[in-house]
């Protein structure tokens, strides 16, 4: 029931609409279950030739008064044929209205659950999203809002249309001979025992389906990601058994549906057999015994199986339904997850000018201190590095402020007020963030800088890319700034999508700009006239870069160095060195390395290597 009332959430704007559908449906099924009625008079009437008495045609008595012809004449029969068209007719064109409108409104339902589960997406975190694999993801947002909209769409309009069914169709069988309505009576239970049994299999069934089709997903997502990577391991043959052995679950995961769905047509086919062979004897008795006309066992025998079909039809949505309610419950969870970072989107606070301070900040993933009473000022247009080994924390210290991590004990504060006073959106907003996984989108190159601002002029994508270092590498691409890169940037080397990535940043123009790490794919030479580029091109913002090269950071206002999510040293580059502690030692040894590759070099150029 929770379940229902999430989808309905979402359904009730087409309910007006839906009513009205549903109102054709049932004006549809009254002209089918004239069609039986009419087919009794036929036989009756025309074809054997029984004397009329009053009343004995129901609801189409008038056809038998005289006016429209007289028993067995072609007079009669052209009146009854044509009465009968006039309801298949009907029939026909009402439940085509029915079906298109419905269709219609599911697939609006579509678009909005699938648009909800899209913006829920893209408003978690990311530690919120690592709990759920890609493939998961991708069955939440593409197959659930599917298989959930049919739900709404199709299978309660059926289960409605079928108990309208059994109300009208019972009353017309009492109308004839209320003994017919015996069968169906006698056969529900038998029915209804069987429908219980099958659905709580069902149900575990369609929960195995979708886990092996997200498994399956997930699969296939990483091989596309991972491409590159299988190849240079020729791992082909084990990527190719993983594959396999997920395709291979989600074969046997069906057929033990398609086996289930199998047992279950068998006994419900057998039942309505049962209830066919039933209605014929008791109207061959009913016959026989003088309490109704011979036409009248094909009308009943009619109005019997439409009983049966359409309790069958119930159980058969019931069944179905099963899977329907799964990728409803998984959505359901999905919207109700609360991201670990609140967002107050009222607040309107905004800085064009950020001082930041960071005191005594702390921050705990999975139960491990990363970050250890973190203190820095920075106030505007300082420009501040961080080094430090692998899982130092100089990452998550950046991500902390723009809340990608929340900080447990301390605080960090823009002007004076708690980050977490601000909306994301205005926090977010005050930097220019290049990632250290660098990610680009399938789409032209110019498409991927203009990021931030699509509509911004091409010129100022030039003057980015040029800051950034990439235009000369762009402009010799084949199509220029109009060449389509791959998915996550394929197609162009890693130091390429960087400098793209940080031309993307640049023209973003916020007062922050944060470089994480993001010149690392880069030559030393590539890299200086970049950050030389940055310093004078902006010279009044804030830089905050990290980097494992100690050179990337020499002329930054103040070096942090980081070990094990703690400040261990910080100043200048000359006081630093003066320390003649781990900075000094990693830049020594980075210098001298550096060096070699550089004397290695001069001796090749003058022929001293074959």
């Amino acid at each position: 029931m929770e379940t229902l009332k999430f989808g309905f959430k979402y359904w009730k704007r087409n309910l007006p609409l839906a009513i009205l559908t549903q109102f054709i449906g049932f004006v549809a099924i009254i002209a089918d279950l004239m069609i039986p009625m009419i087919a009794g008079i036929l036989l009756n009437y025309i074809i054997k030739g029984e004397q009329f008495e009053e009343g004995a045609g129901g609801v189409f008595s008038f056809l038998l008064t005289g006016a429209y012809g007289q028993v067995q004449t072609f007079e009669l029969f052209y009146s009854v044929a044509a009465t009968y068209l006039v309801f298949v007719l009907v029939r026909i064109i009402l439940i085509y209205i029915k079906n298109t409108v419905n269709q219609k409104l599911g697939l609006n339902l579509e678009t909005d659950l699938r648009m909800e589960t899209f913006h829920k997406l893209s408003q978690l975190d990311s530690m919120t999203i690592s709990e759920y694999n890609s493939g998961e993801l991708l069955q939440i947002v593409g197959n659930d809002t599917i298989m959930f909209k049919e739900l709404f769409c199709r299978m309660i309009p059926n289960i409605c249309d079928s108990v309208f069914v059994l109300i009208v169709t019972i009353y017309l069988l009492s109308t004839i001979n209320i003994w017919f309505i015996l069968i169906p009576i006698v056969l529900m239970p038998i029915l209804v025992i069987a429908l219980v049994k099958f659905r709580k299999i069902a149900k575990e069934n369609f929960r195995k389906i979708r886990e092996c089709d997200s498994r399956m997903n997930l699969t296939v997502q990483e091989n596309i990601e991972a491409v590159r990577l299988v190849r240079s391991f020729t791992n082909e043959e084990l990527e190719r058994n993983k594959f396999d052995i997920t395709n291979h679950q989600v074969r046997d995961t069906h057929i033990n549906q398609i086996w289930l769905s199998s047992k279950f047509e068998v006994i419900f086919n057998a039942i309505k057999q049962i209830a066919y062979i039933g209605t014929i004897a008791i109207g061959a008795v009913l016959v026989m015994q003088g309490y109704m006309l011979v036409g009248y066992i094909a009308t009943c025998s009619a109005y019997v199986m439409k009983i049966m079909d359409h309790i069958t039809q119930i159980n058969n949505t019931l069944f179905q339904m099963q899977q329907q309610i799964v990728a409803g419950q998984k959505m359901k969870s999905f919207m109700e997850y609360e991201s670990k970072i609140p967002d107050y989107e009222s607040s309107e606070l905004v800085s064009e000018k950020p001082d930041i301070k960071l005191s005594d900040a702390t921050l705990v993933i999975d139960e491990q201190k990363v970050l250890n009473n973190i203190s820095i000022d920075i106030p505007y247009g300082k420009k501040l590095g961080i080094v430090g080994g692998t899982g130092s924390g100089k990452s998550v210290l950046l991500k902390s402020l723009v809340r990608i991590h929340d900080i447990c004990d301390g605080s960090i504060t823009i002007d004076g007020k708690d980050i977490k006073d601000y909306s994301l959106k205005n926090l977010r907003n005050m930097y220019s963030y290049v990632f250290q996984d660098v990610f680009l989108f399938s789409n032209t190159v110019d498409s991927n800088i203009a990021y931030g601002n699509p509509e911004i002029d091409e010129e100022y994508v030039i003057k980015a890319a040029m800051n950034a270092q990439a235009h000369n590498f762009i402009t010799e691409l084949s199509d220029g700034y109009k060449t389509v890169v791959g998915e996550r940037g394929l197609g162009i080397s890693g130091g390429q999508k960087q400098r793209v990535s940080i031309a993307r940043a640049l023209l973003k123009n916020a007062p922050v700009l944060v470089f994480d790490d993001s010149t690392s794919a880069l030559d030393v030479n590539t890299e200086k006239r970049l950050l030389e580029t940055v310093r004078s091109e902006y010279p009044e913002k804030t830089v905050i870069i990290t980097a494992h090269r100690m050179s990337s950071v020499v002329d930054c206002d103040e070096i942090i160095y980081m070990k094990d999510g703690v400040i261990t040293e910080r100043g200048t580059f000359e006081e630093l060195m003066a320390l003649q502690g781990d900075f000094a030692e990693v830049y020594s040894i980075q210098q001298a390395q550096r060096q070699q590759v550089v004397d290695f070099d001069a001796l090749a150029a003058e022929g001293g290597v074959r």
